[in-house]
């Protein structure tokens, strides 16, 4: 039997950076678990980790002094900076939400647009929740979803499937240059948000969120 997928258009939100700005919290909280082991850590890296997986983040955190760890010990370093990191989230409001997310969800929603969220993070849904966005939200697959995270596809394949469209038909929203790699892997349209250095790949970039409508993100998909 053929696989019948809707030809309605879809747009996938990434989270952090996009609907809202948690960069500011995965620094403190890495920084306060660097301080402690005695690591360099600072600005420039921590915007280095847009868009990875907790173990990639980690990974790249460590960088030299990775082999002063075994896995357990990494696994329990991942788990402290998360733990910080969700008390930071804990904090989190409506707030917080980005000028121009909810506008866009609005019209994207009147208009009859599936929308999802596709986050590497573990905690989306704590700060969708934090955030008073999940009644905007047809679909949230974070990291806890799928086996690879960007620049994978694996997450936003998952959000077109559970909403029953086709790849070609979706457009990404994304800051980071991995997710870019990763909506362009899966065969969808992206829109980046942030600097060209980081997102200049993706088929539409805008400096912030709030200068996109639904019209420019939805131009982006063949009539």
């Amino acid at each position: 039997m053929a696989d019948a997928r809707s030809t309605k258009a879809v747009v996938i939100f990434d989270l952090d950076g996009v609907l809202t700005d948690t960069v500011e919290l995965h620094f403190r909280s890495w920084k306060l678990l660097t301080d402690e082991l005695g690591i360099p850590f600072d600005r420039r890296i921590n915007e280095s980790l847009r868009g990875l997986s907790r173990s990639k983040s980690l990974e790249i955190v460590l960088g030299e002094h990775a082999e002063r760890f075994n896995a357990e010990q990494q696994r329990d370093l991942a788990d402290r900076k998360s733990a910080t990191y969700l008390e930071f989230v804990g904090r989190m409001s409506p707030d917080d939400v980005l000028p121009g997310a909810v506008e866009l969800l609005a019209d994207l929603r009147a208009r009859g647009v599936p929308v999802a969220v596709a986050s590497s993070s573990r905690n989306a849904r704590k700060v969708i929740d934090g955030l008073a966005l999940r009644s905007w939200l047809d679909v949230i697959v974070d990291g806890n979803d799928v086996a690879l995270s960007k620049p994978a596809p694996d997450l936003f394949l998952e959000a077109a499937a559970r909403l029953n469209a086709e790849p070609q038909r979706c457009v990404v929203v994304e800051d980071a240059e991995s997710g870019v790699r990763a909506a362009q892997a899966a065969g969808m349209k992206v829109v980046g948000v942030g600097p060209p250095e980081r997102v200049g790949h993706a088929d539409r970039v805008v400096h912030a969120l709030a200068e996109l409508t639904a019209d420019a993100v939805l131009s982006l998909l063949p009539r």
